[in-house]
């Protein structure tokens, strides 16, 4: 699979170096012939695309090394590196279209629009849809980030161009001077490109949350084994494509044979990194679930935190039993927007269980992040 992944972005890589050195050699002789600084920007922004696709292709190669001493798990982020670095160099010819465009805006110069050159632009738009449709075809079928941004970019670059024919077809026919603000309009679109993909290739390399599809994918088949009761705090490294570690708290009845939940658990492990290509290490949480007292006051908890907000789950729920007193521990999983409330919704709590029982109970909570609650 990696080997297929891998060959399908190199080759990838190689069909946009030579679309785009085409592209920038056609668009430079028509922005020379026809004095156009928005045809010469959108001919460097091409050359950028080239570049772009050269750093893809080394992206690739990159991420095809093996595991060492000081990268125990690959390196496969390599790929989101060349993303980053794409970004980068989007910026630095973003920038200096800006800078050539606002020159020609203060000192204006008549463009030469033949037939030819409208011709150009009208076969650049073509060529430049068509690597959008492959770049798209080719990121969704191996899942990669950088030939998804790639085809996104040649989206806009079929928009650029053809927004570059408008305003050549209006000097031309309308007599309006309109390209140095055109080679602006490229330039701000150029940017905010640059800074979408950016942030797109920045994240993961921070460390993003685990993917809410990907997270009910998992707590589906896992709950759907044998045995298993209950799981909770999933959470998932990412590495670059392909390359997912994961660990888990999985419960099970606590009377279940251990070496029998051990081999249950193992298969669960085994078959994780066979369909979903995640690396899973599993936490067995043995639970009791014999208990008719434990499991009414479960029940109650977890109905007066609902009350609160919908979206507040408890479980490792347990209860030790004192002279005057019952001790009621357990897990909450927060979402994020209620950081910093957690006193209020411990206080809360007790004095909402305490008034509806006859008992004394104190509450031990940990509070755990739901990041993607």
């Amino acid at each position: 699979m990696e080997d297929s992944r891998s060959s399908v972005g190199k080759r990838a890589g190689m069909v946009g170096i030579f679309t785009n050195l085409l592209l920038v050699v056609i668009k430079l002789i028509a922005g020379i012939l026809s004095a156009s600084v928005s045809i010469t920007a959108d001919a460097l922004n091409n050359l950028t695309d080239a570049t772009s696709s050269i750093v893809t292709l080394v992206g690739f190669k990159l991420s095809e090394l093996p595991p060492d001493h000081e990268h125990p798990y690959g390196h496969a982020r390599f790929e989101y590196v060349s993303g980053l670095v794409v970004a980068m160099l989007i910026f630095v010819i973003g920038f200096e279209m800006m800078m050539g465009s606002v020159k020609k805006i203060i000192n204006p110069v008549d463009t030469k629009i033949t037939p030819l050159i409208l011709g150009i632009l009208c076969i650049s738009v073509g060529i430049k849809a068509g690597l959008y449709l492959y770049y798209k075809k080719k990121g969704e079928e191996i899942s990669s980030s950088v030939l998804l941004a790639s085809s996104v970019d040649s989206k806009n670059d079929a928009i650029t161009t053809f927004v570059v024919l408008i305003s050549m077809m209006a000097e031309r026919y309308f007599q309006m001077r309109i390209d140095g603000f055109m080679g602006v309009a490229v330039a701000v679109f150029i940017l905010y490109s640059g800074i979408i993909l950016a942030k797109e290739t920045v994240s993961p390399l921070l460390g993003e949350g685990v993917n809410e599809e990907l997270k009910n994918v998992l707590e589906q088949y896992i709950l759907s084994r044998e045995k298993v009761a209950g799981c909770h705090d999933l959470m998932v490294h990412d590495y670059g494509p392909g390359k997912r570690f994961a660990s888990i708290h999985i419960e099970m009845d606590k009377e279940e044979d251990p070496i029998v939940c051990h081999e249950i658990l193992d298969k669960i492990e085994r078959e994780c990194l066979k369909k979903y290509g995640v690396n899973l290490v599993v936490h067995y949480d043995p639970i009791v679930t014999d208990d008719p007292e434990l499991e009414r006051l479960h029940e109650i908890v977890l109905s007066l935190l609902k009350m609160r907000d919908e979206r507040l789950t408890i479980h490792d729920f347990r209860m030790t039993i004192g002279k005057e007193n019952v001790n009621l521990l357990f897990d909450i999983v927060l979402p994020q927007e209620l950081l910093g409330q957690e006193k209020e919704i411990q206080t809360s709590l007790e004095k909402a269980l305490n008034s509806i029982e006859d008992k004394t109970y104190f509450t031990i909570i940990t509070f755990d992040i739901g990041f993607n609650s």
